[in-house]
């Protein structure tokens, strides 16, 4: 696990749906682990014993998303999207053409978008970096995992309404 502390901006439903998901891991989530892993333990040989396997693996990923959702609340900001004003910032949706196509999608947290149907690009994502801080109109490239250069041209911002 990182040691990164950048603040993710969260809408009080987001923050209100992930704080109830951590209470409900913490408290019953890793009781019913518990009883999974010690009712495994009882059919011998843990070795080659499935249920017992299936059943750390589920631990350790149960575990994971606990740390991930205790650090993204503790730095979170909680609030109202932030006004567009033509300039893309974290919480706000973006039309632009990318690589001859015009896609709509919102710079975030993938937790503020969950019931919203648009895509959600982290700002430390490739496109989230190459257009965090650019007006409408502008246009730049980014470079993606594999090597390609895609073209940018950010033709809206708008502020995120939550839906």
């Amino acid at each position: 696990m990182t040691t990164d502390t950048t603040v993710t901006w969260l809408t009080q439903e987001a923050h209100d749906r992930l704080a109830a998901e951590l209470a409900t891991l913490s408290n019953f989530g890793r009781g019913d682990i518990a009883k999974k892993i010690e009712s495994a333990r009882e059919e011998g040989d843990l070795k080659e014993n499935a249920g017992y396997h299936a059943a750390k693996e589920e631990q350790g990923k149960m575990e994971a998303r606990i740390r991930t959702l205790t650090v993204l609340l503790r730095t979170a900001e909680v609030g109202h999207a932030p006004e567009s004003n033509g300039i893309v910032v974290p919480g706000t949706v973006i039309t632009a053409t990318i690589a001859g196509d015009e896609s709509r999608f919102l710079i975030g947290s993938r937790e503020i978008g969950a019931n919203s149907d648009l895509d959600v690009f982290s700002e430390q994502s490739p496109l989230g970096a190459a257009i965090i801080g650019l007006k409408v109109g502008a246009k730049t490239s980014y470079t993606t995992p594999n090597g390609k250069e895609i073209s940018v041209h950010v033709t809206n911002v708008e502020t995120f309404t939550g839906a």
